[in-house]
């Protein structure tokens, strides 16, 4: 039995169906009000047979601060795939993301304690690298830098690894990874599924760029990571870096909506001025933090040698992975009206 958290996700409804392709038996973890009806439909994207992967699916409703129920759940599981996490930029959800993503990962692992629980896979963030190679380049050797300001997220994913390579150093086998922005299906309203609703309904974008990856290509490495037990190590699941303005430019072409206007760093800087006076008043402004605009300003490269050698994978471009999950969204949204 395989045990899935965040498994209504964008990623872990994706790892339940890439699991289930491969025979395995999946008890995934849902909160009361997750709305499973989103999830099954999402599948009808991602296989011609959605309705027999779905509902060979155990559904658990699991409280990560009640140890008890954490170990029930983990009954007969022999592999955990950790993917429940709170990400957010905004201030005011600090303290529930601190919570979720360091408490939740501290509590699953001590359930895992005595259980029959044989490998872990913790899913974190390239928002924790900081120190760059010789080439200039972020990559698995990339520390966390405790000394530079970091969004509340990035902190939060930093503390919830401490606790996953605690459990390591404790005898557990364990797998991270730290994928880009993930591209996906479903979800369109929370984290990454974020993405083509902000392109399109704001007529601006930022300086900077990020690294992307296509769910399925996140899922599959995942998988086949716990398969071949590479334990003990971290991956970046990275498939390219691309600049904001390349996202958004394919994003809102397809959308038939004009180019956005780029943000500078200087009219940045300016609105995180205006959030010093406005902020009690104009909620909007509160996001303008000093690492919020670090974060959309800057452009780093983040390597993917590493796992491309180990698992000789090639990853679906960039390009691709937005046309198909764009058509996606523009049909959800045709199904709504």
């Amino acid at each position: 039995m395989v045990f899935v958290t965040g498994a209504t996700g964008i990623l872990g409804r994706v790892i339940v169906l890439e699991l289930l392709k491969k025979g395995k038996n999946v008890r995934a973890a849902k909160r009361p009000a997750s709305n499973l009806k989103e999830v099954r439909h999402s599948y009808t994207f991602y296989t011609e047979n959605p309705d027999d992967f779905f509902n060979k699916i155990e559904w658990v409703d699991v409280d990560f601060d009640d140890i008890n129920a954490l170990q029930n759940a983990l009954r007969g599981v022999e592999e955990v795939y950790h993917c429940a996490a709170k990400v957010s930029f905004h201030p005011k959800d600090e303290k529930e993301m601190y919570h979720t993503n360091i408490k939740g990962t501290e509590n699953l692992l001590y359930a895992c304690e005595g259980s029959e629980v044989k490998k872990f896979l913790h899913v974190s963030s390239v928002a924790v690298l900081d120190n760059f190679n010789e080439k200039g380049e972020l990559d698995e050797s990339s520390d966390f830098n405790p000394k530079l300001e970091h969004s509340a997220y990035a902190l939060s994913k930093h503390l919830s690894e401490m606790e996953v390579w605690r459990a390591s150093a404790e005898g557990m086998n364990v797998i991270i990874i730290n994928p880009g922005m993930i591209i996906g299906t479903g979800n369109w309203n929370q984290s990454s599924g974020e993405i083509f609703s902000t392109f399109e309904e704001n007529s601006f974008t930022f300086s900077g760029g990020s690294c992307y990856v296509d769910v399925r290509d996140v899922a599959k490495v995942a998988v086949e990571l716990m398969e071949r037990n590479v334990f003990a190590e971290r991956f970046l699941v990275v498939a390219e870096n691309n600049r904001y303005t390349e996202i958004g430019g394919q994003i809102r072409k397809k959308l038939g909506l004009k180019e956005a206007k780029v943000l500078s760093r200087f009219q940045l800087n300016m609105g995180r001025l205006a959030n010093i006076f406005f902020g009690w008043l104009i909620p909007k402004l509160r996001m303008i933090t000093k690492s919020n605009i670090e974060s959309v300003s800057s452009f780093n490269t983040i390597s993917n040698q590493k796992i491309k050698e180990k698992l000789d994978y090639q990853f679906i471009p960039v390009s691709e992975s937005i046309d198909f999950h764009l058509n996606n969204y523009i049909n959800d949204k045709k199904l709504k009206k």
